[in-house]
């Protein structure tokens, strides 16, 4: 039986998309069974592999399939062996690997269809650009753009897999500083979230300046920064839930009074006024603003 071809919807039609699918988007080091005691004591809001297990709750279907991506991964094995593992010790027994290394892979039929196919998808931390310079146009992310819009897949990524969801996309920053301007460098995402910055490890390396640098320079965006075993479950393109067990920072940039970051040469110290910021835990709720919603395209 010949497949029935979905209709493309026009770009001025896009913004009236809104997503069937469901995004979590991890912090990193999320609690795969084997925190340490010591950490699990230290904060009451600490839960036992709390945002995985959500993961394989949302997913939808029998025997749903989970398709776990490490391109991100300069060890792509070890770290998918890592979330089969986990996966099918929650109940997610239909577990495959798409070990995509170039853009060829990202545009190989057969890996196309894993992604039709799939109630879950998996992006594994690494190096976020590793992520957009090979899945950027290609078929896969052709895919994953239409099964978010359509079906009711969850899509999730943690740390540089997380980072990659949003546009504009840290790719690079000194960690403890980013006060300089031109120590942070942007680029654009696979854009799941449009508008919105995803900085992760955010509190544990100081990330603070830096996301706020890259707000500094797109004041129309809303920057989230995920702690370690901590995500943000956003359904509808931008109704967010607080998972796990530490905090997610949001920096709003849109009330900027000042800034000196077009004035100033890169190596100077940056400024801002007017930056608003919320700081949420497990069970929180935020709303992105409707305009900056995700878009078929």
């Amino acid at each position: 039986m010949a497949k029935e071809k979905r209709e493309t919807i026009p770009n001025s039609q896009a913004t009236r998309v809104i997503p069937q699918g469901k995004l979590l988007i991890i912090g990193g080091k999320e609690d795969k069974g084997d925190t340490p005691e010591r950490e699990k004591e230290h904060n009451v809001n600490f839960i036992s592999e709390q945002i995985l297990k959500r993961f394989v709750e949302e997913l939808k279907g029998e025997n749903p399939l989970v398709v776990v991506i490490p391109t991100a991964s300069r060890i792509p094995e070890e770290t998918a062996q890592d979330y089969l593992d986990v996966f099918q010790s929650l109940g997610a027994k239909n577990v495959q690997v798409a070990d995509i290394r170039n853009r060829q892979d990202a545009n190989k039929p057969e890996y196309v269809e894993l992604i039709r196919k799939a109630a879950g998808i998996m992006f594994t931390g690494g190096d976020q650009l590793r992520l957009t310079a090979i899945f950027g146009g290609s078929e896969m992310l052709v895919a994953m753009k239409e099964q978010y819009a359509f079906t009711q897949v969850v899509i999730a990524g943690t740390s540089a897999g997380a980072t990659a969801m949003s546009t504009p996309m840290i790719y690079e920053g000194e960690s403890e500083g980013g006060y300089i301007k031109g120590d942070v460098r942007v680029t654009t995402g696979l854009e799941f979230l449009k508008n919105v910055a995803i900085d992760t490890h955010f509190l544990t390396r100081g990330r603070i300046v830096r996301l706020t640098q890259a707000i500094c320079t797109n004041p129309e965006c809303i920057g989230i920064g995920l702690e370690e075993d901590t995500a943000i479950f956003v359904t509808q393109g931008g109704n967010v839930e607080v998972v796990g067990s530490g905090l997610v920072t949001v920096v709003d940039g849109m009330g900027i009074t000042e800034t000196n970051i077009y004035d100033i040469g890169n190596g100077q110290p940056f400024t801002a006024k007017g930056l608003r910021m919320h700081m949420l835990g497990n069970g929180d709720e935020y709303v992105v603003p409707s305009y900056m919603r995700f878009q078929l395209q």
